[in-house]
């Protein structure tokens, strides 16, 4: 067993290791939790519709926690599911999930420095780096009171517990209660609005959400929708890394 020490009014206190990592753990979580929330509402939100569609398509209902636990895609489960409906090869399906989070690939980079020191952590993190888990953690500032590393993975980890219950419930809807989705999908649309306006709230900075918008715009009239989001994150994240320290 291991222990340590701490001192305070003339006294000396030996505590088991262990409880002194559970706080800490615990502590992270708290403050975790609220900065959260609005990704808690969302994926319980569109996590239901994915489980709704899995064993609509007549698969069983523990595939959907299943597939949230050990894929996380978010829209590339969606598109998952009705490429197992279709018998597409298993090529196929690796393939067109690459080509959908591509872009997280954008993500990645752009959060190499955050995650140079995140120790355990780190191979976490980047599997669980979705949209919304992105955008909280280059929105948020890191409590004093807890680590870097264990805030983020914090975030990390209820963000995907998040989606994993949404998808349960949604499987479990669909298994025993006759449900309609039609139209919850949007919920997708306005997380990511609700994300904006707080990192908007926090930051003060116009800048990247504007140039995100005029990026958008343009790679939608130059390339159409079904290729432009790789080309807007991209150009913006480009143009981005060339003005870094002229935007103040």
């Amino acid at each position: 067993m291991y222990y340590y020490q701490t001192a305070g009014y003339g006294q000396s206190k030996t505590y088991p290791l262990y409880s002194h990592i559970m706080n800490s753990r615990i502590g992270a979580l708290r403050a975790a939790f609220p900065v959260t929330v609005p990704v808690l509402f969302g994926y319980i939100a569109i996590g239901i519709p994915f489980g709704l569609m899995l064993v609509k398509a007549g698969y069983p209902w523990w595939l959907a926690p299943v597939m949230s636990v050990l894929m996380y895609a978010g829209a590339g489960q969606y598109i998952a599911v009705g490429l197992f409906a279709a018998n597409a090869p298993f090529s196929g399906i690796v393939l067109t999930t690459l080509m959908v989070n591509i872009r997280h690939i954008v993500y990645g980079l752009s959060l190499i420095d955050r995650f140079r020191d995140t120790g355990k952590w780190k191979p976490y993190l980047i599997f669980s780096l979705t949209d919304e888990t992105y955008a909280l953690l280059t929105g948020v500032k890191v409590p004093d009171t807890v680590k870097p590393a264990s805030f983020y993975g914090s975030i990390a980890l209820l963000d995907h517990a998040y989606w994993i219950a949404g998808s349960l419930i949604g499987a479990l809807a669909g298994e025993y209660i006759p449900f309609s989705f039609a139209g919850i999908d949007f919920a997708l649309t306005a997380l990511f609005a609700v994300l904006l306006i707080d990192q908007l709230r926090r930051t003060k900075d116009l800048y990247p959400a504007l140039l995100g918008m005029a990026c958008a715009t343009a790679a939608l009239v130059l390339i159409g929708p079904q290729q432009m989001l790789l080309a807007a994150l991209a150009s913006a994240l480009a143009i981005l890394v060339l003005t870094r320290g002229r935007q103040k």
